[in-house]
C-alpha cells in the first residue's frame, strides 16, 4: 500500500468515527438496551412457535399431506411464486435497456437516458412500490409481483450494463469489423461474453426477492410477509421468529442450488479449491503438503 492510498483510507476511517459520533449523539440511551433485549427475547421471541408448520384449521386441509397446508409452506410458495415470476420479468425488460445503458454499445445520447430510467426505478425501494402498487390493485400477489419487478429492473439493469461495460475491448472492435450492427453486436457479442455474471446475477436477484418478500408483504403484496404482519400486530413474536427461520432455511437452499447452477457454466471446477493449510503456511510449505495433480505431470514430464 502506497502512501497515498494509505492516506486516504487513513482519511476515511476518520472521517467514518466522526460521523458515527456524531450522529450517536447521547450515550446513554445505550443504558440498559442490552437487557431489555435479553428480557424481550426470553419472554417474547423464544423459543419459536412451531405451529406455523401445522396445518390451518380454516379451510379444511384435503391435501396428501397437511404440512401443505401450513401458514409456512402457503407464505412460502406465494413468496417463491411472486420472487420467481418478478425476477423473469425484471430480467427480461432490464436486459435490452442495459444495452442501450452500456457505454461501449450505445451512443451516450442513448445511454444517458436509459441510466436515468434505470436509476429511477432502483431510487425507490421495493416497499415504497409495494405501497403505490396496493394502492393500485388493492392487497395481493399482484401488487408484489408489480413491486418486485419495478425494482428487479432498476437493481438488475444497472449490474447488467456494468457487466457489458466491464467485457474486453477485442469481440467487440471484431464485430465492429465485421460489419455488424449494434444490435447483432449487443446480441452475439456482449452478451454471450458477459453471460456468466448475468447469470449470476440473475440468481442473486431471485434470492433477494425471495428475502424481500417478508418486507413487501408487510403492506399487503401478499406472500410470507403478509403473515409476519399480521402476527405482528397480534404480538405474538414467537410465529414471528419461526416464520423468519422457515425464510432463512429456504434462503440458504437457495444459495446452494446457485452456487450449484454457477459452477456448471464457469471454470470454477478447473481450479483446485485452496486447503486450510495454504491459508496459515507459506505457500512452499503448503504445496509441499498438498501437491497438485498438474505439478506432478510436470515433474514427470521434466524427467
Amino acid at each position: 500500500m502506497n502512501r497515498n492510498t494509505a492516506v486516504g483510507v487513513g482519511g476515511l476511517a476518520l472521517l467514518t468515527v466522526y460521523l458515527f459520533f456524531d450522529l450517536v449523539g447521547d450515550w446513554g440511551r445505550m443504558a440498559g438496551g442490552v437487557d431489555n433485549l435479553l428480557v424481550f427475547i426470553r419472554e417474547s421471541l423464544w423459543p419459536p412457535n412451531w405451529t406455523v408448520l401445522e396445518a390451518q384449521s380454516y379451510p379444511v386441509c384435503e391435501a396428501r399431506f397437511e404440512f401443505t397446508c401450513s401458514v409456512a409452506w402457503l407464505g412460502m410458495v406465494e413468496t417463491l411464486k411472486i420472487a420467481f415470476v418478478a425476477t423473469m420479468l425484471g430480467f427480461v425488460i432490464a436486459l435490452p435497456i442495459s444495452v442501450l445503458a452500456a457505454g461501449n454499445l450505445s451512443p451516450m445520447a442513448m445511454a444517458v437516458p436509459a441510466r436515468v430510467v434505470l436509476a429511477g426505478m432502483r431510487s425507490l425501494p421495493s416497499i415504497i412500490w409495494a405501497v403505490l402498487f396496493v394502492i393500485v390493485f388493492s392487497i395481493g400477489t399482484l401488487a408484489g409481483i408489480f413491486a418486485m419487478t419495478f425494482y428487479t429492473v432498476g437493481y438488475l439493469g444497472k449490474l447488467q450494463f456494468e457487466s457489458m461495460e466491464g467485457i474486453k475491448n477485442a469481440p467487440l472492435e471484431s464485430a465492429k469489423a465485421m460489419g455488424m450492427t449494434r444490435l447483432e453486436t449487443a446480441w452475439l457479442v456482449a452478451i454471450p461474453e458477459s453471460a456468466n455474471q448475468l447469470l449470476s446475477h440473475l440468481l442473486f436477484m431471485f434470492e433477494y426477492n425471495v428475502r424481500h418478500g417478508t418486507v413487501i408483504g408487510l403492506v399487503g403484496a401478499g406472500g410470507v410477509g403478509l403473515y409476519i404482519n399480521t402476527y405482528l400486530k397480534l404480538g405474538q413474536y414467537d410465529k414471528v421468529v419461526a416464520l423468519l427461520i422457515v425464510v432463512f432455511l429456504v434462503v440458504l437452499v437457495i444459495d446452494f442450488i446457485s452456487m450449484a447452477l454457477r459452477s456448471a457454466v464457469n471454470e470454477a471446477g478447473d481450479v483446485e479449491r485452496p486447503s486450510w493449510s495454504s491459508i496459515f503456511l507459506p505457500a512452499s510449505i503448503a504445496s509441499a503438503q498438498h501437491p497438485t495433480p498438474m505439478g506432478g505431470n510436470t515433474s514427470e514430464e521434466s524427467e
